[in-house]
C-alpha cells in the first residue's frame, strides 16, 4: 500500500502523501455502499459486525449529503402517495402515535402489532403471534411455563375442564417461544461472517 501511494505520487489537501491501511477500504466500502442506497443493517452483517453501532462509527457521510439524499427519498415517495397522508398530524393524533409506542413494551419483549390496529389476542400475548421476544427474558419465560403447568395440574385435579382447556394452550403457545427463542439464539453466530470481498463482474459478453 505505502509503495503503491508513493509511485502514485497522490497528496492530500495539506500537501502532504497520502497514507492508507487496508481496513481504510473497509471504510470507503461501508460509505458508498450506504450512499448507494444499502440499509445500513445489511451493510453490519456484510462487514460481520456483532452491534450496528460498530458499523454507524465506519460511516464517513457528509451532512449536507445525507439531507440531499433523505430529500430525493421523500420527494420520490410523494410523487406515489396521496397527498392527504402527508398534511400535519394533530396534537391529538400525535400523542395517540405516541402511546401507541409507549404500550407495546412488555414483561417478555414488545407487542409487534401495528399502529392503529387493536389487539386480537385480548392482551393474552403468551399466545400472541405478534410478541417479540427479549432475549434476556429467558428466565421469566420458563417461570411461566412452569406456573402453567402446575395451574393445569391444580385443575385437573378439581375437575375444572374448561380451565384445562384455556390453560394448555397458552402452555403450548409458551412453550412453542420458548422453543423459537432457544433456536433464534442458536443461529447467532459466536465469531463475526467473512462473507469475502465483493467481486465486480463486467455484464457485457
Amino acid at each position: 500500500m505505502r509503495e503503491t501511494l508513493e509511485r502514485a505520487g497522490l497528496h492530500g489537501h495539506d500537501g502532504q502523501p497520502l497514507h492508507y491501511t487496508p481496513h481504510d477500504f473497509r471504510r470507503m466500502f461501508a460509505t458508498e455502499a450506504v450512499t448507494g442506497g444499502l440499509p445500513v443493517h445489511i451493510v453490519s452483517r456484510l462487514l460481520g459486525h456483532k452491534n450496528i453501532n460498530t458499523t454507524q462509527a465506519y460511516l464517513a457521510v457528509f451532512d449536507e449529503e445525507l439531507v440531499r439524499s433523505y430529500q430525493t427519498f421523500l420527494d420520490n415517495r410523494r410523487t406515489l402517495r396521496p397527498e392527504a397522508e402527508y398534511r400535519e398530524p394533530t396534537e391529538t393524533e400525535w400523542r395517540d402515535f405516541q402511546q401507541h409506542f409507549h404500550t407495546r413494551k412488555l414483561e417478555l419483549g414488545e407487542c409487534g402489532r401495528p399502529y392503529g390496529t387493536p389487539c386480537k389476542h385480548e392482551h393474552a400475548c403468551i399466545r400472541c403471534p405478534s410478541l417479540r421476544l427479549d432475549s434476556k427474558a429467558r428466565p421469566r419465560l420458563l417461570e411461566i411455563v412452569a406456573n402453567l403447568r402446575d395451574r393445569i395440574d391444580e385443575a385437573k385435579s378439581n375437575g375444572w375442564l374448561g380451565e384445562v382447556a384455556g390453560l394448555q394452550t397458552s402452555l403450548n403457545e409458551a412453550t412453542r417461544k420458548l422453543v423459537s427463542l432457544d433456536r433464534a439464539r442458536e443461529r447467532q453466530p459466536t465469531e463475526p461472517v467473512n462473507l469475502g470481498l465483493p467481486v465486480i463482474v463486467d455484464p457485457r459478453p
